[in-house]
This record gives C-alpha cells, structure tokens and sequence, in this order.
C-alpha cells in the first residue's frame, strides 16, 4: 500500500513495504514557549528554524501544529504553512483539532497534504472527512471513538475498519488512510507498548494500511527516554509501522538501521548517506 504525498513538487511514498518514512514533529508549541512566543508575535523564523534542523535530519514531512490556548489557528495555521512552503519543499501534515484551521491550511497549501486528524467519533468523522475528500488530502485515524480509548487490541482494529469505511463510502481511497494506532505511556500501564504493538500487527495484517503514532510518547515521565523510543520504534517498525511522527534528531539514526537490518536498504545507501550526514555536521 503506497501512499503518497506532496509538496510544491517534491513527492514523498509511505509504503508498507518501507523503507520508514519520518515525519516530524517539532513544530508544536507544546513544551516550546519561544513558538508561542514567536508565533503571537507573528514572526515565522522560530519556525522556520525548526523546519530546517528538521530537514537537515532528514524528516521526510513536517507536521505542524500552531494550536496554543488564546490562538486563532484559522488564521495561523494557514499562514504558517505559506511560510514555510515559501521556504521548503516538502509535504506538510496539518495537525490541528479545529476543521476549520485545516480547510483554512488546506486552500493555501500546495501539493497533497496529510490531516492529523481525524478518530472514531462520530463528530470528528462528520467533520473532517468532507474537508479530506474536498480537498484530495491523506488523513490519519486514531483508533479512539465515542467510548473514549480502548485497550483491546481487537476493539482498536474494529475502529480502525470503522474510520476506513466511512472514508471509503465518501470516496477517500483506502491508500489515503494512514491509522495511528495510539502509543500511550508505558509508566502508566506495563501493557501500553504491547497493546500499541499487537494493534499495529493487527491493522498491518488485516487492513495492509500505512501506519502512524506519536513515537515519543510511551516514555513520559521516565529517564533515558531515548533508548527507550528507539527501542519501541525499532519493534514497531518490525510489526508494522511505516510513518511515526518524531524528532528526526533523535530517531532517525534506530530507523535507518532498522530499514538495513529489514533488508529495505539496498547496499546500505540510505545507512550511509545518513552516516556520512551525521559525522560532516
């Protein structure tokens, strides 16, 4: 299953098959008061700061998220992304829980865009799913519905059947559903990585979908958080996973060997290359 995304001309493949596509996540203004910051101010250069570190770490999509309490992200959203697709090319993931801010970035922005996105409720499918099919953009679905997050692995797969159909039935193409299975703090719960894992094993087998989740969260709250993402991440891949969102500063090294070790790196170009980046800078 391939999925494919835009920018103003460069084309980026999520593929089931690999090799493991990186989307970043540090354009959110959580845990980052100088975006908050910046943002109010309407100075773009924090942002674009942050979306050239990330590039230069070899992000494949930048997600972006400007939502923080008093924001008008039907006005920033949209302005954020023109600032940074004046500046790069690369396809963008519009994260926001506001489907107005979203159709408001999506008639700005150039290329295929990826929602972040849309779950099992039923208002969250009313709204979000006409502004995908309108404007030909991906969209993630968190397998999260009306009954709130469940931990049967089984019961998240049935949400995920759920969001898959309803986008089908409005003429969203399977290949255009990307699922995050919903990686939740393992401090909290010994079984949140293995229920996150049997999810992913289960959407990967059964729905052969394009595969997301927030790589950082399960460490929250715990020491060595490093080693214990690129652990996880090394795991999901192994069970499934095609797209996490995450700091390609701290990831992108367990995901290449990852691919290499999967047999998704021919002659360990990508390896290398990332190698070579890596002691040059």
């Amino acid at each position: 299953m391939k999925t494919i995304l835009c920018g103003s001309t460069r084309e980026v493949i999520i593929d089931t098959n690999g090799p493991v596509i990186i989307i970043g996540e540090s354009i959110n203004p959580t845990r980052r008061k100088k975006l908050v910051s910046t943002l109010q101010e309407g100075n773009f250069e924090y942002v674009l700061e942050l979306a050239r570190i990330q590039i230069d770490a070899m992000a494949d999509v930048l997600d972006v998220n400007v939502g923080f309490p008093g924001v008008d992200d039907v006005k920033l959203l949209p302005e954020t992304v023109i600032a940074i697709q004046n500046k790069f090319d690369i396809p963008l993931c519009l994260d926001s829980p506001n489907p107005k801010a979203i159709e408001a970035a999506l008639k700005v922005a150039n290329g295929k865009c990826l929602i972040n996105s849309v779950n099992g409720e039923e208002h969250s499918l009313n709204a979000i799913l006409p502004v995908a099919k309108e404007f030909g953009a991906a969209i993630i679905g968190l397998v999260m519905d009306d009954n709130g997050i469940t931990h049967d692995p089984e019961k998240r797969l049935a949400i995920a059947e759920k969001i898959l159909e309803r986008a089908l039935k409005l003429g969203i193409k399977e290949e255009y559903v990307v699922i995050d299975p919903l990686a939740m703090a393992v401090s909290a719960d010994p079984n949140a990585c293995m229920v996150t894992m049997k999810t992913i094993r289960l959407i990967h087998q059964k729905l052969g979908l394009n595969i997301t989740m927030g790589a950082s969260n399960i460490s929250f709250g715990l020491p060595n958080r490093e080693i214990l993402n690129a652990a996880f991440m090394t795991l999901s891949i192994l069970n499934g996973l095609t797209c996490p969102i995450a700091n390609p500063e701290k990831i992108t090294a367990a995901v290449r060997a990852a691919d290499l070790i999967l047999g998704r790196d021919d002659f360990a170009m990508r390896f290398i290359e990332y190698s070579q980046r890596t002691i040059n800078v």
